[in-house]
C-alpha cells in the first residue's frame, strides 16, 4: 500500500508541477486592416431595406351598429370624416404592407360619439390583430378591412 500511495503522490506532483500540462496559448494578431490578401473581394454595401409600410390614400373601415343589427362599409379619406348613427370617424392615415410582405393593413383614426364628451377612441386598428386594437363602445364596433390609393 505504500509503494501505491507513492506513485500517486508523484503523478499529482508532476501535474501541479506543470509538465502534465498543456502548453500556452500564443496569441497570433490579425494584419491591419489595409493589408488585404489578394483573393479578398471588395465590400458590397448593401441595399436599403424594402419600407415596412406604405402609405395609402384611403382607408376602408366597416361599423357595426350592436343595438340595430346594422352595418356599414366606410371609405373614408385621409383628412376626411365619415358619420355611422352617433358616431364620427376622421381618418389620419392608411398603411399597408409592400407586395413582398405578408398582406396587412393598418389605420389611425379617432372616433367621437356625438351623445359622449371626448374622443372614443384614437389610435390604430390593425387587420392582422382586431383584438389588440379595437374600439370598445357598447353600441359600435370598427374593424379595418384595407386601404386603397
Amino acid at each position: 500500500m505504500a509503494g501505491m500511495t507513492g506513485s500517486f503522490l508523484v503523478a499529482i506532483g508532476l501535474l501541479l508541477s506543470g509538465t502534465a500540462l498543456a502548453q500556452p496559448i500564443v496569441a497570433t494578431p490579425l494584419p491591419p486592416p489595409d493589408e488585404q490578401s489578394p483573393t479578398a473581394q471588395p465590400a458590397v454595401p448593401p441595399k436599403p431595406a424594402a419600407p415596412v409600410w406604405v402609405t395609402q390614400g384611403t382607408a376602408v373601415v366597416q361599423a357595426l351598429d350592436k343595438v340595430n343589427a346594422q352595418n356599414a362599409t366606410l371609405t373614408v379619406k385621409v383628412g376626411q370624416t365619415a358619420r355611422f348613427g352617433s358616431l364620427t370617424v376622421l381618418v389620419r392615415s392608411c398603411l399597408v404592407r409592400p407586395p413582398d410582405k405578408a398582406a396587412d393593413a393598418a389605420v389611425f383614426l379617432e372616433a367621437t360619439d356625438g351623445r359622449e364628451p371626448g374622443p372614443l377612441f384614437a389610435g390604430w386598428l390593425v387587420r392582422s390583430a382586431p383584438a389588440v386594437s379595437m374600439v370598445q363602445h357598447p353600441i359600435y364596433d370598427l374593424r379595418v378591412i384595407g386601404c386603397a390609393p
